[in-house]
């Protein structure tokens, strides 16, 4: 198992975390926990040791169910992380009340990596207002907490306002070979990357397969990377990706399935960072995928709120995937059942105000127009 040094902290990571967000389910959508624990055995034995929660992972099941698990393993044998849901913390003493109950939950003493959960600039300028993370300074010193950084859905310039503002032990970001341009809203990309490598903060990286859609490519989209190597995963290239980067501390992967674990375990037994040619065949392939983008929608969100309720870049991201990665019965499912009727693109009365406000001139309204016919013929 390829491991990663934290020198700053004195610690060595398995480059492989296990992020505990996408356990496998029951029918009712609870843990399906025999499973969900072999496959946390599993990872362990293989040299896995960091696991990686939050307090509304699983419906706030995922915490006591790791707390479950790791009881039965030595607490020296592995490193914890979790998250505080600052959007639930309206007050510091709401912050301190969701705390204990998450050191209740996992029965821990102390917990190795404590983040706070899903920050922009906004969010982290009121926690810090209300105290939070001043709070969060004075647990580490008292030895609760062994390192303590952040989670971020920003752009760049969201990224850094926050990254400058502390002395963080490490933030996670996502970061993968589609997501590097950081003119979205909740992507920082390239630029978010480089600025951990200047200000020295190590870097864990989450959704490096974006939520699994770069494990199933378009075979041209797969092509470049099935050229130079037909035996390997799609997922593995992603991975092998974000391992290049030499701040990249830790890789988190959601794995719900045996198979997803066997796979991204024998991609980092014998880690291989990608050589020159093996970069560009990446970068084939993500120029391919951008190329079938149906509309050049950046989530910047200046044409919201629509006045019919309409959520314009929300549309555009599921007619996109679809676009991108075809997957015609995964974009129906959340289309269908997932995406509130009263957001979809059919509320559109062309009254032409997202079009004036635009920053790339998009014809919004025919483009509306366009994906619900597309999305409703699935």
């Amino acid at each position: 198992m390829e491991h990663r040094h934290w020198e700053k902290a004195n610690l060595t990571t398995s480059l492989l975390g296990y992020g505990c967000m996408r356990f496998p389910t029951l029918p009712d959508g609870g843990i399906d926990e025999a499973r969900a624990e072999a496959l946390l055995n599993t990872a362990r034995k293989a040299g896995v040791n960091y696991f990686d929660t939050a307090y509304p992972y699983h419906g706030g099941k995922s915490e006591p169910f790791v707390g479950r698990v790791i009881a039965k393993w030595p607490r020296e044998s592995f490193y914890l992380a979790t998250k505080l849901p600052v959007w639930q913390c309206d007050s510091l003493e709401k912050a301190q009340k969701i705390y204990r109950e998450q050191f209740e939950r996992l029965g821990v003493e102390y917990i190795d990596f404590y983040l706070l959960h899903s920050l922009h600039t906004a969010r982290y300028d009121q926690a810090k207002a209300l105290g939070i993370v001043d709070w969060l300074w004075e647990e580490k010193k008292a030895g609760r907490i062994r390192n303590f950084g952040f989670s971020c859905h920003d752009n760049a310039a969201g990224l850094e306002h926050i990254l400058r503002d502390q002395p963080w032990d490490f933030c996670q970001l996502q970061y993968n070979y589609l997501d590097t341009d950081d003119r979205a809203e909740e992507i920082a990309g390239d630029r978010g990357y480089a600025l951990t490598e200047e200000l020295g903060i190590p870097l864990i990286v989450m959704e490096p397969i974006k939520g699994g859609t770069l494990a199933n490519l378009p075979a041209d989209a797969a092509a470049p990377l099935t050229a130079l190597d037909p035996d390997a995963s799609a997922a593995s290239w992603a991975l092998r990706w974000v391992g290049s980067h030499k701040n990249v501390h830790l890789i988190l992967s959601g794995m719900s399935a045996e198979e997803q674990l066997a796979d991204n375990l024998a991609t980092f037994a014998q880690f291989r960072p990608l050589n020159d040619a093996e970069m560009d065949a990446v970068a084939e392939t993500a120029r391919i995928l951008h190329s079938r983008i149906k509309i050049g929608c950046t989530g910047c969100r200046y044409c919201m709120p629509c006045p019919m309720g309409v959520d314009i870049p929300d549309n555009f991201s599921i007619w996109n995937k679809l676009g991108m990665f075809g997957q015609p019965d995964a974009v129906k499912q959340q289309w269908a059942a997932h995406f509130p009727d009263a957001e979809k693109a059919s509320h559109c009365v062309r009254c032409g105000r997202c079009e004036a406000v635009c920053p790339q001139h998009l014809p919004i309204r025919t483009a509306l127009a366009q994906l619900q016919t597309e999305l409703d013929d699935l």
